[in-house]
């Protein structure tokens, strides 16, 4: 039997010849607004110092107090279904331990903003927004409710869209306004490719700056439908806005620059507690009623000083009955 032969290991190996890549490209990431532009991996290669990708992971949790009235339930439902990336959740005692036991809840359900509708007396609606568990915090009185059931207007727009926020050129004035903003824009915008928010915008949420008070509006922009009223790109004249609500009123108490407290970042000089105005609307009432009884005896003392003299013909006819 023939042996094998022995291959020399000095001999040269066969060259590989490369094929060329006949595949069509990668196709780029569709987004609502086009293709997403890539880099090109082989001409400008990637910095290892570039930070990752952010993506708004934004989530509010939306409770409320024991004992709330139902026209302040009925305005924090309608600010729920106009937040489709809100967490809503059963009701908190108003104690003073309020602060971690909502911190506890915030945690638990994975949000980073927290909505907080205190109801005190019955009569007095406290807004808390805050970012946890950091901070900050802001407590608002709420004044001027108007409910969507309560306005009725015409104005309507697709629940879960988009909303576009303005802003008053007032926020730009001073520290506390500029915090203010930027903590309603991270809370009220809605973030990008969010599961049950719809891809586009329709309606308009307006903050105004007005007697040191946050007014709030939202509005439904309302675009004619018919062929031959299409709107071109960058035709806002036919463009209009329809108010759909609800509508409330913000007056900033404090700043705090922890969650549900910590210290005193702002302190609002103007405001006036709603239990000094009453107390204050009882004093007239009592002013009134103090008046009252002081004529009373300004009267009796004057008749005393000033006596009538004696009839001389009072008893003129009773003999005659």
């Amino acid at each position: 039997m023939a042996k094998k032969r022995k291959r020399s290991s000095d001999a040269p190996a066969p060259a590989v010849v490369e094929k060329p890549d006949d595949s069509a490209p990668e196709r780029p990431e569709r987004t609502l607004f086009g293709f997403k532009d890539q880099p090109d991996s082989a001409a400008e290669p990637a910095s290892k110092d570039a930070g990752p990708f952010f993506r708004n992971k934004e989530k509010v949790l939306i409770t409320c107090s024991r004992r709330i009235i139902y026209r302040y339930r009925h305005l924090m439902q309608n600010v729920v279904s106009l937040l489709p990336h809100a967490k809503k959740d059963s009701k908190v005692e108003s104690k003073q331990s309020k602060g971690s036991a909502l911190n506890e809840l915030v945690e638990l359900r994975s949000c980073s903003s927290c909505l907080f509708f205190e109801c005190r007396k019955q009569k007095d609606l406290y807004l808390w927004m805050v970012k946890s568990p950091a901070g900050p915090s802001v407590k608002f009185l709420v004044n001027a409710v108007h409910t969507m059931e309560e306005l009725k207007l015409t104005g309507n727009h697709l629940k879960g869209s988009r909303p576009l926020l303005t802003f008053s050129s007032n926020f730009d004035q001073q520290p506390h306004w500029k915090l203010l903003k930027e903590m309603i824009t991270q809370i009220f915008a809605t973030p990008k490719d969010h599961r049950k928010a719809k891809p586009f915008h329709d309606h308009v949420f307006v903050f105004s700056i007005v007697d040191d008070h946050i007014w709030f509006r939202n509005y439904q922009i309302s675009v004619p439908h018919n062929e031959i009223d299409k709107v071109d790109k960058g035709g806002l004249d036919k463009i209009t806005l329809v108010e759909v609500g609800p509508r409330f009123c913000l007056n900033p108490i404090k700043i705090f620059g922890g969650s549900f407290g910590g210290p005193t970042l702002y302190e609002n000089p103007f405001y006036v507690s709603p239990n000094q105005i009453r107390a204050l609307e009882k004093r007239k009432k009592a002013g009134k009623y103090a008046k009252k009884v002081k004529a009373k005896v300004r009267r009796k003392m004057h008749e005393m000083e000033n006596t009538l003299e004696p009839d001389e013909f009072a008893d003129l006819w009773k003999g005659e009955d």
